[in-house]
């Protein structure tokens, strides 16, 4: 079993692009900014119980990660760079944090590190049980629109949210609600001293009004990226700044490229 995804050619020996999106996204999310950065070979993946990937169950966080090992495998995909917004970048980290063969560099646009507290995590796991049960038994427009309304989101105008409630509700539900549970951070484990453990280039990247996760990207050992005019979703507030920010770091830190 692998994770479905869709694939855009790039020029040889440039590394790979891997794209996870965020929860209730798809392969779709990153696609504007790839478009932004031609040269390089992209993978465009759908997490389990999203898009083409909606009925694969997983258990939890190692079973992701895999799962995603198991895809670059059968894609051939020998050395690249994973691009993850929230929780794709969550996925990102704990899979770079196991020393996979192949990874290049990690690039994390909004995602959490780990819950340091156990009340935290009490807490987030009632959080997302209860998030979850509504998933499963209310419609999705209903959740979504309650969804959006949370801290993390208020940088979003009502013709955001409006557009985000109508995309994401074109989900399923019970996938959803499953993924959730499975990857909550309240059974993530807290990655910072992994991350500054690990050999690979590690770029952090979030939006100058997402003051969470400005917070957050200070406590990580990684060099920072702040985009202008953006929220906690900075590659679809300011496409353009992510995908030259992007490029910027790829630019950078890619040595021998012919």
């Amino acid at each position: 079993m692998i994770l479905a995804g869709e694939t855009r050619a790039g020029k040889p020996g440039f590394p790979w692009l891997v794209f996870l999106h965020g929860f209730s996204g798809d392969n779709r999310e990153w696609q504007n900014i790839g478009k932004k950065l031609p040269d390089y070979p992209q993978l465009y993946l759908d997490l389990p119980g999203h898009g083409g990937s909606q009925d694969i169950a997983v258990t939890g966080f190692k079973n992701v990660s895999q799962l995603l090992s198991k895809t670059l495998i059968s894609y051939n995909i020998l050395n690249y760079w994973l691009v993850g917004y929230s929780l794709g970048g969550r996925v990102a980290m704990f899979h770079a944090c196991q020393q996979p063969e192949g990874s290049a560099g990690l690039i994390v646009e909004g995602g959490h590190p780990g819950l340091r507290d156990a009340t935290e995590r009490e807490a987030r796991a009632d959080s997302d049980t209860r998030w979850a049960m509504r998933f499963r038994d209310e419609p999705l427009a209903s959740v979504f629109q309650d969804w959006y309304q949370q801290p993390v989101f208020a940088s979003l105008t009502d013709a955001q949210c409006d557009e985000l409630v109508a995309l994401r509700s074109q989900n399923n539900g019970a996938t959803l609600a499953a993924m959730l549970e499975a990857t909550s951070l309240a059974v993530q484990p807290d990655l910072r001293v992994a991350l500054s453990a690990s050999k690979i280039p590690f770029h952090y990247v979030y939006g100058e009004r997402d003051e969470k996760f400005a917070a957050l990207a200070a406590e990580l050992h990684a060099e920072r990226h702040v985009i202008p005019n953006a929220g906690h979703n900075a590659h679809r507030d300011n496409p353009a700044a992510v995908a030259a920010c992007l490029a910027q770091i790829l630019r950078l830190r890619i040595k021998d490229i012919p």
